[in-house]
């Protein structure tokens, strides 16, 4: 009768399959790397357009609150735009946020937002054709303006906004 010998089993890991497995490993967290880094960029991103649009929702209630025209006497007969300095800093009518950059940024009520220091408002203004709203006319010539804004982070364009001011019922 013949007997049978047990053969040797294996007692480890071949070093192909180590290296095989390293391998794995590293491009595991390479790729997670790779994942988190993307994450922080697009979380940036978003970060700088939800300020950059509250900017430009700031420079709108702004915009909507100001008389349409100068109503000072004294001041109706002037071209319009800023009256002032530049930027403008006494502005009490709409027309003197036109072609106006602001940096810091202004709130809507148009006080510096001192600790935006990296941040601007780009503001112009068209007059528009109140019967054909996308036709521009001469300056000061309607009662109907497109405002727009562009909001910069570092001197880069962020977001550019756009909305129509209308004269208020009443006003001058």
């Amino acid at each position: 009768m013949k007997v049978k010998t047990a053969r040797p089993g294996r007692g480890g890991f071949t070093l192909i399959e180590v290296a095989v497995a390293t391998i794995l490993v590293g491009l595991a967290l390479t790729a997670m790397m790779v994942s988190a880094a993307s994450n922080t960029r697009v979380n940036d991103a978003g970060t700088k357009l939800t300020q950059a649009e509250l900017l430009a929702q700031e420079t709108r209630e702004w915009t909507l609150s100001l008389p349409f025209r100068d109503q000072d006497v004294g001041d109706r007969d002037n071209p319009p735009g800023p009256d002032g300095s530049d930027p403008q800093v006494w502005v009490d009518d709409l027309d003197d946020l036109m072609n106006v950059t602001y940096c810091p940024p202004r709130d809507g009520l148009g006080f510096a937002i001192s600790v935006l220091p990296t941040w601007s408002q780009t503001i112009t203004m068209t007059w528009r054709d109140p019967n054909e709203l996308s036709s521009t006319v001469a300056d000061g010539t309607s009662d109907v303006i497109y405002v727009n804004v562009d909001v910069k982070h570092h001197n880069k364009l962020v977001v550019s906004s756009g909305w129509l001011v209308t004269k208020k019922p009443g006003e001058y």
